[in-house]
């Protein structure tokens, strides 16, 4: 993770995109050591959240491309099982976009958004503004509190 801090932007985009995937680490700890060598909040705000984004919207499309058939064969999901998960979709839709930046059930949100084919547009814009705002609120936590933490550590 220090190498790709240590690339800075680029770094941050490749990160946060890998971060929304399956691959398990944070974007936030990226953006934060980003911003601490001295990144530009606002454009790491940016490039933190276009690479997040960009990793969840994979992640949709590989859900996209599943089908019920293959997680019966291969996965010995039942198909019970499927529309029971497919009802909580439908009960949420695209809003579960929002939430796609969670750790651990993001990655499945993001996949079930997909594979059961909710409106891609609406899911996207929702991804979107579930990243920023995570994004955000790091941003600001950064800005507000890291001098004051940084004074009361003694550093």
């Amino acid at each position: 993770m220090d190498s790709l801090v240590n690339l800075g932007y680029l770094g941050l985009f490749i990160g946060s995109f890998l971060a929304s995937t399956i691959v398990p680490f944070s974007a936030a700890a990226i953006l934060l050591g980003v911003l601490v060598l001295g990144g530009n909040v606002y454009l790491c705000l940016i490039v933190a959240t276009a690479g997040n984004w960009s990793g969840g919207m994979v992640s949709y499309f590989i859900g996209w491309l599943g089908r019920w058939e293959w997680l019966e064969k291969w996965f010995k999901v039942k198909r019970e099982t499927l529309e029971k998960q497919k009802m909580r979709i439908d009960r949420w839709g695209a809003l579960l976009g929002f939430f796609a930046w969670l750790p651990l059930v993001g990655d499945g949100f993001a996949i079930a958004l997909g594979f059961y084919r909710v409106n891609p547009l609406l899911a996207s814009m929702y991804m979107l503004a579930g990243r920023f705002t995570h994004f955000a609120v790091w941003c600001w936590l950064y800005v507000n509190c890291a001098g004051h933490l940084i004074m009361w550590l003694g550093l």
